[in-house]
């Protein structure tokens, strides 16, 4: 097995990747960052959403490890005193996993030119100053007129974020499917759109043609400013992501332990 590190430059994050390093030279494992079987992030969520963007694609059947520096996250299994305990449970490794649902966004020029990106948390559609006013189709359908500050598709793992704060629900990332919420949409008796959160399974996309040609695209961390976008579509990716399944903590744990009690 060959292991990556990949973490943030806290001093805390620092010191643990010391000590990350030599109990991996201790126990003989590889360490290869340009082409790990496995990577371990160092940090918090957001480290490890930056090394899933950094490797994903890499190869099929790469895992992750996240290392919380803080309290355990939605991504982490593991706390910042648990370096030789991480380590002894490699020795163990029988390529055991966990996968996850992620999210694929294609955007389309007007000149008809497609880019591809992959969401592990979530995407969304902004209006930076004004209100964005776009269609949205469901496959080949035209569902609805929409207007208001924006819309947000999330993955089942995302939707605990700024969809749940859309009021969007919280979905298992055992089911294959995307969510789209509303961002403060306007509903009156001029412009309606269906006001609740939709959910898609897979083999099902949503579209989304504004009508302005400036308006604001994030994609987890990256942000693109649309220049010349006709269209972005929204659908399940054929991709996953998989975690190292050595004692990776019940989602729905982890949802209660976020959001009512860190008790067990």
């Amino acid at each position: 097995m060959k292991v990556a590190l990949y973490h943030n430059d806290q001093e805390r994050s620092l010191k643990i990747v010391k000590e990350l390093k030599k109990e991996l030279d201790d126990q003989g494992i590889e360490q290869d960052d340009a082409n790990p079987d496995l990577v371990i992030t160092v940090g918090g969520d957001g480290t490890l959403l930056g090394a899933f963007h950094e490797y994903i694609g890499l190869k099929e059947d790469l895992r992750f490890v996240g290392l919380h520096t803080g309290h355990l996250g939605f991504y982490t299994d593991w706390l910042g005193d648990e370096v030789h305990e991480l380590v002894q449970s490699l020795l163990n490794d029988s390529s055991q996993r966990v996968s996850y649902p992620l999210l694929k966004m294609v955007t389309t020029q007007t000149d008809g030119t497609t880019t591809e990106y992959l969401a592990l948390n979530e995407a969304t559609i902004k209006q930076p100053i004004g209100t964005l006013v776009a269609d949205i189709y469901l496959g080949d359908l035209l569902f609805e007129g929409f207007r208001g500050d924006g819309v947000a598709i999330a993955t089942p793992t995302g939707s605990t974020a700024y969809n749940k704060a859309n009021g969007g629900a919280v979905l298992h990332p055992s089911l294959q499917a995307i969510q789209m919420s509303e961002i403060a949409s306007i509903n009156n008796r001029v412009f309606r759109t269906l006001g609740s959160p939709l959910i898609v399974p897979t083999g099902q996309s949503i579209t989304i043609k504004p009508k302005h040609n400036a308006f604001l695209i994030t994609c987890d961390q990256l942000e693109i400013m649309a220049e010349d976008i006709e269209s972005v579509t929204f659908e399940v990716a054929e991709q996953s992501i998989h975690f190292a399944s050595y004692r990776h903590l019940d989602f729905w744990r982890r949802v209660r332990q976020a959001f009512i009690s860190d008790c067990q």
